[in-house]
């Protein structure tokens, strides 16, 4: 390499007369969407994880086990749910904790005869409900909707930059159009 060569500094060298303002404006659109990506999609990511993290946390202090006893058959030809699923509707009775016997309907495992003992969840207000998931299914699930909101909140800023970029496309080719009418008529009489 020669050590006589003229050191201009890297800024400068980037200067070319054929770039137009519209790609100065493109770079910055591309960077921005990129560093909002970057920025704001791993900020929603784990602000949703957390919050999901959050919810199974209550729902484990919330919802209790209750001893049932099922009342239905709930052999898989009977079963309201999916054919493939190992989960039928039947119904169950419980005694609350005031010790009244309450009757309702929830999930159980399909094939369970009449008079089988089971236990079921109960929410605060005294309603059947799913199982709260344990910590480790609890972390799984935060994670991959924390994953989904990240990607959900990506789709959505590379749309809005592909719609600047198209409304920059568009204001280029009208530019074009626009030179190509001077242009145009001039080459058409020297080559005519």
């Amino acid at each position: 390499m020669d050590d006589k060569s003229p050191r201009t500094p890297a800024w400068r060298r980037r200067s070319n007369p054929m770039r137009r303002r519209s790609d100065i404006l493109e770079a910055w659109i591309v960077l921005t969407v990129w560093a909002v990506v970057a920025v704001g999609g791993t900020i929603t990511g784990l602000v949703t994880a957390h919050r999901a993290d959050e919810v199974f946390t209550q729902q484990r202090a919330e919802r209790r086990p209750v001893h049932a006893v099922l009342l239905s058959d709930t052999s898989k030809r009977t079963s309201t749910v999916r054919a493939s699923s190992d989960k039928a509707m039947g119904q169950v009775r419980w005694t609350a904790p005031d010790g009244s016997t309450r009757t309702g309907h929830t999930l159980v495992t399909a094939g369970l005869s009449v008079g089988t003992d089971l236990v079921v969840w109960q929410d605060g207000h005294e309603r059947l409900v799913t199982a709260p998931p344990d910590t480790t299914e609890a972390g799984v699930e935060a994670g991959v909707l924390g994953a989904l909101a990240g990607l959900a909140f990506t789709g959505a800023v590379h749309a809005a930059g592909g719609v600047a970029r198209l409304r920059l496309d568009q204001r280029r080719i009208d530019a074009w159009g626009r030179e190509w009418d001077v242009v145009g008529p001039q080459w058409s009489q020297r080559t005519g």
